[in-house]
């Protein structure tokens, strides 16, 4: 689907629909999966907006198969969803980035309800929480921290399971934020006046 830059977040950002992109996070899923995942959905209204979702690029048919006659479709996320090689960002178009950073989006809510919805949730003892900063930092800095931070996690990312390590989801987003707005420089102060006599020689 063509569409504006900025009409993909609206696009995404309708009820049903995030509800269908979360339920497709991570799993493959056939209609009749979504159907009964979402049971207080309307079936025509479901499968209008999975349709929706579809032909935007935002959920893919990732295999069709014939169960009685009739053709089952399979959904999930575009592969790219989760991580994005070289060659994927050298290749990719806005509209591209689009999608899959909905997919990406759409899979870390996934994965925010799953934890949300356990019996036991305490985001100190898990040590689980979110936050957003803004990092002021030239290229030579950047390149530093992109540097630092591989350096972190590449021997963290071979740990395989064990006993006492808990699988956590680490997920980052850096892109360019916009500049604040420029405040109008304040005018300068008028000087005093001088009072008669003062910083003056006297008349001889």
């Amino acid at each position: 689907m063509d569409l504006p830059k900025d009409r993909w977040a609206d696009l995404a950002l309708h009820p049903v629909r995030i509800r269908i992109l979360r339920a497709v996070a991570g799993s493959r899923l056939t209609t009749q999966d979504l159907v009964v995942l979402l049971p207080d959905i309307p079936h025509a209204t479901l499968y209008r907006h999975l349709a929706t979702l579809v032909k935007a690029g935002l959920i893919e048919v990732v295999e069709q198969r014939r169960v009685r006659g009739a053709v089952e479709r399979v959904y999930a996320l575009p592969a790219h969803g989760a991580t994005l090689d070289a060659a994927a960002l050298a290749t990719a178009t806005p509209e591209d980035h689009a999608r899959y950073f909905t997919a990406f989006v759409s899979s870390l809510l996934s994965e925010f309800s799953r934890y949300l919805a356990r019996d036991r949730v305490d985001f100190i003892a898990d040590g689980a929480g979110y936050q957003q900063v803004v990092l002021h930092l030239d290229d030579a800095e950047l390149a530093k921290f992109a540097a630092d931070l591989g350096q972190i996690l590449g021997p963290l990312l071979g740990n395989g399971p064990g006993p006492g390590r808990v699988p956590r989801l680490l997920a980052t987003v850096l892109l360019p934020a916009d500049q604040p707005a420029a405040t109008e420089a304040a005018p300068p102060a008028p000087e005093p006046a001088k009072r008669s006599g003062q910083g003056e020689k006297g008349n001889t």
